[in-house]
């Protein structure tokens, strides 16, 4: 039996809508993270752009648990003596929950090329409205 590989050129790609109103961080990053690699669809193939554009609305109601919102912390260094910034995420999600999910979905994705090609497929708003209603994104129901 032979392997088929599939070319990005080929594979029809969708465009997905998911609403993050009081959804789980971590499980909502994992069902991101499948959609824009293509594991959920029968072309997958590991080493191609074959995955879906995901639109994720409504950032700024995820769920975190409450004991992880103080705990978990943020670091960002300006390479200056002294430079180090740490933000918890309950803070994060006040002011920069897109940023917040984009980095946990970055961190299930392949750490080379590919999942910076993967990652610019995603687009998180904090409010209700999107730009993209052009591209007719098809709802997904993340459980």
């Amino acid at each position: 039996m032979k392997t088929t590989f599939f070319r990005p050129e080929t594979v029809a790609r969708r465009w997905v809508l998911i609403d993050a109103t009081d959804q789980s961080v971590g499980r909502l990053a994992v069902v991101i993270a499948n959609i824009l690699r293509g594991k959920d669809r029968p072309e997958f193939t590991p080493n191609a752009m074959v995955g879906d554009n995901v639109i994720v609305i409504n950032a700024s109601k995820l769920a975190i648990d409450p004991k992880k919102g103080t705990q978990t912390m943020h670091y960002h260094h300006s390479f200056y003596p002294g430079g180090l910034k740490a933000t918890n995420w309950n803070k994060m999600l006040e002011t920069r929950s897109d940023f917040l999910l984009k980095r946990v979905v970055r961190g299930m994705l392949p750490k080379n090329t590919l999942g910076k090609e993967l990652l610019s497929n995603l687009r998180v708003y904090q409010g209700s409205e999107h730009p993209h209603q052009a591209q007719k994104p098809v709802e997904f129901k993340a459980n």
